[in-house]
């Protein structure tokens, strides 16, 4: 909510700052009159700040100034005033008192065109016109989309060959697709007004225009007289007709793009953080109610992570709990290309390497743990060959390998590898794990990931982990800015250990910037671990300022201070310290003690802060990660659901291929991304398919906020149809789900 705040704040800054250079200019120019002073005050949105400037912005020299230089402002006038005081006489007749070569003014004809542009354009920039044209149109005008002549013949945009819907209806991710198509020169964006609304707005306009002398004239005029009156408003009416196609329209068209731009972008950005704290808040492996630390069956010692591939070969890289690189191995599992045949001495080196790692990571537990024996987690990148890859690693588990006992202290999981490749060839990456090969960074990223997803997406662009549709057809600093605000907010909700965390980390830590977040770490490997929060004010460069914004997100284990663990801000430890006084054990009850809001005064603190303190000194200010749903991890041993025991089937550990979906198959699937219309979903088959916002099951209901990433979902197979290849080879399906039964 903070953030819909600070974006509403960012755009009334914006309107006050544009509505202070608009008066700046007026007075300079000294057209700053009392009416267009209370104008300004009263505009309540940029529009309207725009509609006052426009009479006055400087511009190309536009046909009605070459007009007025030609002293054709006097038969504008006249044909505003219906012709006035000319005794009879015809438009075309007082035209040619206006003929002047030398202006460039040759005839009566090209007199009176003169008189109309400059007729059109001061309607055009009459604010009140403007005003009531938009109201009007924006309640009638369609968006209309159209195909381009043979082009996308792919029908990648086939949804909007033909697509017609009322401006008002049109959806964000319904702009932004057209607009892509548009962009790739597939599609034509134009609106249509409806033709008895071109007329209405005409005649509007002609009524607006009038400047008649005397009632007596105006009401010769409004009855539409025959004669001179009558073409003197026929005159006027061509240039209320040219105000409205030429000016009005064009401009008001350019208005709405913007504003169907920026509700998109409002939206989609919505999405995408939405997106991007589901990947940051996934659980660590610590948290895991089967193998993380609350598990009595033995502690996980290691971390496999692979990253899996045909030609260059898997890449697998041993980590421990500590995240620390113990070893590292390639292998060669399945055959290079189409076609080819895995060789018996190529499938047994595979092995070898895999038992390896295994025995190794195993065996690194040996005598130093306690309460069971040491465990292993596989980490599995969901990319190329990832279902071969999953295949291979669950038929060597079931196979024993390593020893049936070890086999069955190894579990694994496929996670998201989006943006992993981008880590590898990073600056930090090469800081972090100097003289290894790239590709080989990517298999300790995937095994991170597993490991702590927080801690290891941080050091990613946010654009490059796939956080929604459309991300190169928005605004792309602000998406950086939004994105970057969104990692921050998962960082401080979780908090940081100041003693471990890399300058990655630190530098999302709100008032620490990535300068600070380096200087922290100097300082630290230089004087040793910090054993207060206050120490953190001794690292030069950071200020009370960046302390009091950064403190209370940051933790100290093992110091003299124990409130420094707890997500406590130092301004609040008297607080802290005299509510625990007060209320010992029962802190975290403190609406049973009844006078919360005479209590937070007495303390000298917000009731909202009060509640934020006791949660944390009765310790139930929980990890927001541990209200997640954790990672699923496979074991070797597991068995297959079938759909005859009407169970949804794992598609990848069965083994099927996207050939052979079928209607009505009942499969298991991880949500990867969420979209305004729905979700993609891996179901293990190579392939996302698409589950539509109307086929979600009526208890999630409808929205994109129905469904998050990560989520486990069962779904039934309504459809699986090719259609046509990619660039690369790979042919393209599209997969309808359902959630809904009997559809």
């Amino acid at each position: 909510q903070l953030r819909l705040v600070e974006r509403s704040l960012g755009r009334a800054d914006a309107l006050e700052a544009r509505r202070a250079r608009v008066a700046l200019a007026l007075h300079k120019q000294g057209a700053l009159t009392d009416d267009l002073r209370a104008a300004l005050l009263g505009a309540t949105v940029l529009e309207e700040v725009e509609d006052v400037w426009a009479p006055f912005k400087a511009k190309r020299q536009t046909r009605a100034q070459l007009a007025r230089a030609r002293g054709l402002a006097p038969l504008a006038q006249l044909i505003e005033q219906l012709g006035a005081g000319q005794a009879g006489s015809q438009p075309f007749e007082v035209a040619q008192r206006f003929v002047n070569e030398e202006q460039g003014v040759p005839g009566a004809k090209e007199a009176l065109a003169g008189a109309r542009d400059i007729i059109a354009e001061r309607c055009a920039h009459r604010a009140d016109i403007k005003q009531h044209s938009r109201e009007v149109l924006e309640k009638q005008a369609i968006f209309v989309v159209r195909r381009r002549p043979n082009a996308d013949e792919a029908g990648q945009y086939r949804t909007y060959w033909e697509f017609d819907k009322p401006l008002k209806q049109v959806k964000p991710y319904q702009f932004l697709a057209a607009r892509r198509g548009e962009g790739e020169k597939c599609l034509t964006i134009s609106f249509n007004i409806p033709g008895w609304l071109d007329s209405k707005i005409t005649e509007d306009l002609v009524w607006r225009c009038r400047a008649v002398a005397t009632p007596q004239r105006a009401a010769v005029a409004w009855r539409g007289a025959r004669g001179c009156s009558a073409a003197w408003e026929q005159e006027l009416r061509r240039a209320a007709e040219d105000a409205f196609k030429r000016l009005l329209l064009p401009s008001l068209e350019r208005e709405w793009r913007r504003c169907l731009k920026e509700r998109a972008e409002d939206d989609a950005f919505d999405t995408y953080r939405r997106n991007l704290r589901a990947k940051l808040m996934l659980p660590p492996l610590r948290m895991h109610p089967e193998w993380g630390e609350a598990s009595s069956k033995g502690p996980v010692v290691a971390v496999l992570g692979i990253d899996p591939a045909y030609r260059t070969g898997c890449k697998l890289a041993l980590i421990a709990m500590t995240g620390q690189v113990l070893t590292t191995t390639t292998v060669y599992p399945h055959p290079a290309h189409e076609g080819a045949q895995v060789s018996a001495h190529q499938a047994h080196e595979a092995v070898s390497g895999l038992r390896e790692l295994l025995s190794q990571g195993l065996g690194k537990g040996v005598g130093r743990t306690a309460g069971g024996c040491p465990r292993l987690v596989c980490s599995i990148g969901n990319g190329t060959a990832s279902r071969e890859t999953e295949a291979w690693l669950r038929g060597e588990l079931r196979a024993g390998v390593g020893g049936a006992a070890r086999a069955a202290r190894v579990a694994y999981s496929v996670v998201d590898e989006a943006g992993a490749s981008v880590y590898s060839a990073s600056p930090l990456a090469s800081k972090e794990l100097p003289g290894m090969d790239v590709s080989m960074r990517g298999a300790v990223s995937i095994a991170r990931r597993l490991l702590d997803p927080l801690s290891e997406l941080v050091k990613i662009d946010p654009q490059s982990i796939g956080v929604g549709l459309y991300q190169h057809d928005v605004d792309q600093k602000r998406l950086a800015r939004e994105l970057k605000a969104g990692t921050e907010d998962c960082v401080n909700a979780v908090g940081v250990d100041l003693n471990t965390a890399s300058p990655s980390l630190l530098g999302h830590v709100s008032g620490l910037t990535v300068a600070l977040a380096k200087a922290v770490v100097n300082y630290r490997e230089e004087h040793g671990l910090f054993t207060t929060r206050q120490a953190l004010l001794a690292v030069k460069g950071l200020g009370q300022k960046a302390f009091h914004q950064a403190a209370g997100f940051l933790r100290v284990h093992g110091g003299p201070e124990p409130l420094d663990t707890l997500p406590v801000h130092p301004e609040s430890y008297g607080a802290a310290r005299a509510l625990q006084r007060r209320c010992g054990a029962r802190a975290e009850r403190l609406a049973e003690l009844g006078g919360a809001e005479a209590l937070a005064q007495e303390l000298g603190t917000g009731t909202e802060t009060l509640a934020d303190i006791a949660a944390a000194l009765a310790g139930t200010a929980l990890d927001p990660r541990k209200e997640q749903p954790a990672v699923r991890l496979k074991l070797g041993f597991s068995t297959v659901a079938s759909q005859r025991d009407g169970g949804a089937i794992d598609a990848q550990e069965a083994g099927l291929s996207v050939e052979m979906l079928k209607p009505g198959m009942r499969l298991e699937g991880v949500v990867r991304n969420v979209v305004a219309f729905g979700s993609f979903v891996d179901i293990g088959v190579g392939h996302d398919g698409l589950l539509h916002i109307s086929q979600y099951t009526p208890q999630r209901g409808g929205g994109a906020a129905a469904l998050h990433v990560n989520d486990r979902v069962e779904v039934r197979v309504l459809s699986a149809e090719i259609r046509g290849a990619s660039g690369r080879g790979k042919a393209n399906w599209r997969i309808g789900l359902s959630m809904r039964e009997g559809w």
